[in-house]
């Protein structure tokens, strides 16, 4: 009896495991893109460090936010492309995967207001570097806003209206594009800050660690079955000559993990992702089926 018990116990995390693993996103169909991709129509972002090759701190803090940002920029492009074409089935998922855009956006808005910003005044001794920054922010917090007020106010997934979606994101298209964009090239700046520290001073190795250790916790913080999931998934690997192929720097068995194992929890979200578990752009899921869809009508049809 106790070995039957034990046997059990033990198989109950292959289950769990096996479970998982049939969710994952590894498991997805991608196919390359041959549609209109999430590369537009929000304007992806050129790296400081691609465009210049300098690695001082605040061209390579200002390059990791710029691959930060463009994740969020092509999950914004995904979201705007598809929200027309969403079938009735999938609505409950696509309005899960807006809503952990929205999360991403707002806490990594948060993040940057509450710690790094802070902590970068600090470093240069000038508290009006980022002012321009802070009403970037307010002008489209309104819009964004209205964006999760919407979608989590649905009564039922069934009640998603495209229309209305793309009416809400026009409002804050403008102001969201430009702060994003400027806000690299505002902290890439920064490298010629007369109290920026020197390369070589234990003050550049403190500035430094505090751009490693933001960069690491602030997307986990914000969710690790969701918004991980999203930012990893939304990472295009092969921008830039290739360059970010490994970024973000952990470990590949646990990227693989976070990408597969977390994001099994809501594996019904990531079909509308950018890119496949590879970090390789793919067709966006919502245009295809769109298409497949017209395409049995009109064969029912004929």
């Amino acid at each position: 009896m106790a070995g039957a018990k034990t046997t059990i116990l033990l198989s109950i995390p292959l289950v769990i495991v096996g479970f998982l693993l049939s969710r994952a996103p590894f498991t997805m169909t991608s196919i390359p893109p041959t549609k209109p991709w999430a590369d537009g129509p929000m304007k992806l972002i050129t790296t400081p460090q691609f465009l210049t090759k300098k690695t001082d701190i605040f061209t390579s803090g200002s390059t990791h936010m710029a691959l930060l940002h463009n994740s969020i920029l092509r999950g914004y492009n995904s979201i705007i492309l598809q929200a027309p074409h969403i079938l009735d089935q999938d609505k409950a998922d696509f309005v899960g995967y807006c809503l952990t855009w929205y999360k991403f956006v707002k806490s990594h808005h948060d993040d940057e207001e509450e710690t790094l910003f802070t902590k970068i005044e600090d470093l240069l001794q000038d508290k009006t570097v980022f002012e321009d920054t802070h009403k970037e922010h307010e002008a489209f917090l309104a819009g964004l806003a209205e964006f999760h007020k919407y979608l989590s106010g649905l009564s039922t997934p069934a009640d998603y209206s495209g229309e209305e979606l793309l009416r809400i994101m026009g409002t804050f298209h403008a102001p969201f594009e430009s702060h994003f964009h400027s806000e690299i090239e505002t902290i890439s700046k920064l490298s010629d800050h007369p109290n920026a520290p020197k390369e070589g001073t234990p003050e550049n190795a403190a500035a430094s660690a505090t751009f490693k250790a933001w960069g690491k916790s602030t997307v986990t913080k914000a969710g690790v079955t969701d918004v991980v999931p999203f930012f990893l998934l939304n990472l295009d690997r092969t921008v830039e000559e290739g360059m970010w192929v490994n970024w973000p720097p952990i470990p590949a068995p646990i990227k693989w993990g976070l990408i597969n194992l977390a994001g099994a929890f809501h594996s019904g979200w990531w079909k509308f992702t950018s890119c496949d578990a590879a970090g390789q752009p793919k067709e966006l899921w919502a245009l295809r089926a769109a298409e497949i869809k017209a395409e049995r009508d009109a064969d029912a049809k004929a």
